[in-house]
């Protein structure tokens, strides 16, 4: 299996939600080690609902939340084409997980990440080979 992992947004929020130490410092320890070692996967659209999220959840500044995409961008980038928001429907109707969490999971996939650090999906499963992890789970 690779050591590949990817980050889903809600985890990378974490790490800027002060209302929330425990999962904070979790997500940032768990995202720098990954980071650190290279391991570390995202795609376009980690990073666009990063900005959003940390702008008008958190209420980051414009600046802060860019240089925060910046440093989130030093680890791989999946970037997506057609033919991968087509694979990405396909998975959305045969596993009936949302489109957006299909679209997640592809990039995980297609990145031949193993393992998927998210809050939303279902703990302990494996969809499409990935391995869906909760870091916050006890």
């Amino acid at each position: 299996m690779s050591d590949l992992t990817f980050f889903d947004t809600n985890v990378l929020v974490y790490t800027d939600d002060k209302s929330s130490p425990t999962k904070q410092e979790r997500a940032i320890i768990l995202f720098a080690e990954h980071l650190r070692r290279r391991t570390a996967v995202v795609s376009l659209q980690v990073l666009q609902e990063y900005f959003a999220a940390a702008t008008r959840k958190l209420k980051l500044t414009p600046e802060a939340a860019q240089k925060k995409v910046e440093l989130i961008a030093r680890g791989r980038v999946v970037r997506f084409d057609s033919n991968d928001v087509i694979a990405a429907i396909e998975l959305h109707r045969l596993t009936q997980i949302s489109f957006w969490d299909a679209l997640i999971v592809h990039a995980a996939r297609s990145a031949g990440a193993g393992i998927l650090y998210s809050e939303d999906l279902q703990a302990g499963a494996v969809v499409a080979g990935v391995h869906i992890i909760n870091p916050f789970a006890t």
